[in-house]
């Protein structure tokens, strides 16, 4: 497309958040080292914990595992730039920036398919429960994983090129805490209208595609969850899946108008898109542990078995210590 590509910038500057005095970037690093710290420890904890427990190891969990991952991978690549940004050096080389580019919609790409994913599963669950053991296996999960990994890597690899044969001769300043392909591709200094087409229709292939699936399955699972009789079983249902959609509604709604919007040419204000665009990236990634785990009834009743096991068997030592010591006294007290 762009035979004679020249590139004369070997660095960009990251903009963010404008408006702010520089004597808050300190405070403002801060609150996103906060966010990292609680988007890590909920992850691990998914980790480690689906790891360590036999009982967990199941198709449901091995998805909540991927897509921890997927959550780890894009706040690790996003997040620690964002800190560095106000507590050190806003400026980006061009290889770095790239690089990040490609690995943040890496990385979100394989969230789309994992949450389609995650809506197949509950509908095998739920409209089809005799059929689940066999169409749901454990091995059955980790190929289809391991295929929703593999395919974004080729997918994202000819979108980066995209990106990379249209000459960048300035300017070099990108509205934004971090490298996504709208923003650095709108700093070519080429017409880029039919690059523009082409990266958002395989970008909305990639979010709609998963998207209509699990919608289907949603709308088939409320039609299933209507057919129960009881009152009681019903309502359980629905407020299991209700996180889930709204989970989905975040992730995929702002990211579809944001999409749109770059199709079409419009530009928001440089604040408001970067909330926008925070707001659909991390929210999801830091409350997906409270969502697919923390009120998941299998987790919460093996953290409450730790739990007593872990305070009887601090218990157990000082009321045996007790047992052996009062007839001692009552020795003594007779001598």
């Amino acid at each position: 497309m762009y035979k004679n590509r020249t590139t004369n910038i070997p660095e960009f500057i990251l903009q963010g958040f404008t408006g702010i005095p520089a004597e808050y970037y300190g405070l403002l690093g801060t609150f996103f080292l906060f966010i990292y710290l609680m988007l890590v420890s909920g992850n691990i904890f998914i980790l480690v914990f689906v790891t360590c427990e036999k009982s967990l190891q199941k198709p449901t969990y091995i998805i909540f595992c991927n897509l921890a991952i997927s959550d780890l991978g894009f706040g690790t690549t996003t997040l620690p730039r964002i800190i560095a940004k106000y507590w050190m050096s806003d400026i980006m080389s061009f290889n770095s920036c790239t690089a990040q580019m490609y690995l943040v919609h890496y990385f979100g790409t394989c969230t789309s398919f994992l949450m389609a994913l995650m809506a197949l599963d509950r509908f095998v669950a739920i409209c089809n429960p005799l059929r689940y053991p066999v169409l749901i296996k454990n091995s059955s999960i980790a190929i289809l994983c391991s295929v929703f990994w593999i395919v974004p890597f080729f997918i994202l690899a000819g979108t980066v090129s995209f990106a990379l044969s249209v000459p960048y001769c300035g300017p070099n300043i990108i509205r934004h805490c971090y490298c996504d392909y709208i923003s650095v591709i709108s700093l070519a200094c080429a017409d880029i209208t039919a690059l523009r087409v082409t990266t958002t229709s395989v970008a909305m292939a990639v979010l709609w595609g998963p998207l209509f699936y699990i919608i289907f399955s949603y709308v088939a699972i409320i039609i299933s969850v209507m057919k129960i009789a009881n009152k009681e079983g019903r309502y359980k249902t629905f407020l299991t899946c209700t996180p889930q959609l709204l989970i989905i509604c975040l992730y995929y709604l702002p990211r579809s108008f944001v999409y749109l919007a770059f199709a079409i040419g419009f530009r928001f204000e440089s604040n408001l898109n970067i909330a926008l665009i925070m707001m659909y990236s991390l929210f999801p990634a830091i409350i997906n542990p409270l969502i697919y785990c923390f009120r998941t009834k299998e987790i919460k009743d093996t953290l409450m078995r730790k739990f007593k096991i872990s305070l009887s068997s601090a218990f157990i030592p000082t009321r045996l210590k007790t047992t052996t010591i009062n007839p001692l006294q009552n020795t003594w007290q007779m001598l």
